[in-house]
């Protein structure tokens, strides 16, 4: 009987054992998450795809650990100019045909996705946009560096250096086309107005990368050659800033001063060592990355998540230099400033712009 229930014992440790190692090969299907970058040209968001793909490596091995659904990430970039553009119109319909369980994307245009967001809205695949926003279509999330705030730090400083009353003379370079440098220079505009700085724009040109940026500059140095004829350059972006800045240095015209967005560490630099650049409101690209991978998840672990929130961006200055922690962080929680603020107090807490999204 002994020899029996030995028997029986072993029998029954083999098929508990067998049951226990197929439930272990057989751990949940990863979710396949498809992501659309625009540039990795543009420093900044190379930090961002970083944060990003940093926050995926933190989730698959928490998942590991627990024993839940983990992340596949398939990821497609598109490139600079209008290329870039349809590019990423074929790369999103590529994941639409590929029926992927979530699409995290950075658009190269507002509208040039819209039709792909209806198709994503039509076949129930959530979409979470960061950097920039896609309309017309139901994102599940959008995820942004507060670029406001990043425009009205630009224009506040500015503001201050030109409380004499003293015309300023302008030259702005933006880019119209995503919606967050077009926010940057309503900021900008918005704190000057607000400080009732008198000012003239002198012209108007268009560069967000550095081969647009730097055929600004010939411009802008073709049109106003002389000397103390122009005060302030804002540029919406680095990647078009740093090489306008480059040259402004190099042909000697020290007496304007660049204000700019995004916080490239080589702009930084500029400030640091007094090369034309007096303020760059810096992104928090890789936390902008993270917070954009995390809200994907949690939507598709059925987590409720803010629709819109913003990153804080930080004014990098001569006078901050030293409380400012790079692009990928940590965020501060206070800013001290030298100059006299406009609006709030600036803080390093993420900001809810909407928990959800009403449809009219």
């Amino acid at each position: 009987m002994r020899k029996l229930w030995l028997v029986l014992a072993v029998i029954l440790s083999v098929v508990l054992c067998t049951i226990s190692t197929g439930m272990a090969a057989e751990s949940p299907l990863p979710f396949r998450v498809g992501v659309l970058y625009w540039s990795m040209n543009i420093p900044g968001q190379v930090a961002m795809r970083k944060g990003l793909e940093g926050r995926a490596v933190m989730i698959n091995n928490q998942a590991a650990a627990s024993g839940t659904r983990r992340i596949d990430l398939i990821c497609r970039v598109a490139g600079d100019g209008e290329e870039g553009i349809f590019r990423q119109i074929e790369q999103m319909n590529e994941l639409l045909a590929m029926n992927v369980d979530l699409i995290i994307v950075q658009p190269t245009d507002n509208a040039a996705l819209s039709d792909c967001l209806l198709r994503a809205n039509q076949q129930n695949i959530p979409v979470v946009a960061y950097d920039q926003y896609i309309h017309p279509g139901r994102l599940a999330a959008f995820r942004t560096s507060d670029n406001f705030q990043a425009g009205w730090l630009n224009g506040e400083y500015i503001a201050a250096k030109f409380e004499n009353g003293r015309k300023l003379r302008l030259i702005l370079v933006d880019y119209p086309h995503v919606s967050s440098t077009v926010e940057r220079l309503n900021g900008f505009l918005a704190a000057l107005s607000e400080a009732k700085i008198d000012h003239e724009i002198l012209q108007t040109y268009q560069a967000v990368e550095p081969v647009s940026g730097r055929q600004v500059a010939g411009r802008i140095l073709q049109d106003f050659p002389e000397k103390n004829s122009v005060d302030v350059v804002f540029t919406v972006n680095d990647g078009g800033g740093l090489a306008i800045a480059e040259e402004i240095f190099r042909a000697g015209r020290t007496e304007i001063m660049h204000a700019t967005i995004d916080g490239d560490p080589m702009s930084v630099e500029n400030i640091s060592n007094g090369r034309v650049t007096v303020i760059d409101s810096a992104q928090f690209c890789g936390p902008l990355g993270e917070e954009a991978m995390q809200a994907g998840y949690d939507i598709l672990i059925g987590k409720k998540v803010p629709y819109h929130a913003l990153v804080p961006v930080f004014p990098v200055t001569g006078e901050t230099l030293a409380q400012y922690p790079g692009w990928c962080g940590p965020i501060p929680e206070k800013l001290e400033k030298s100059w006299k603020s406009l609006g709030a107090e600036w803080s390093g807490s993420l900001k809810i712009i909407k928990n959800e999204l009403r449809l009219e």
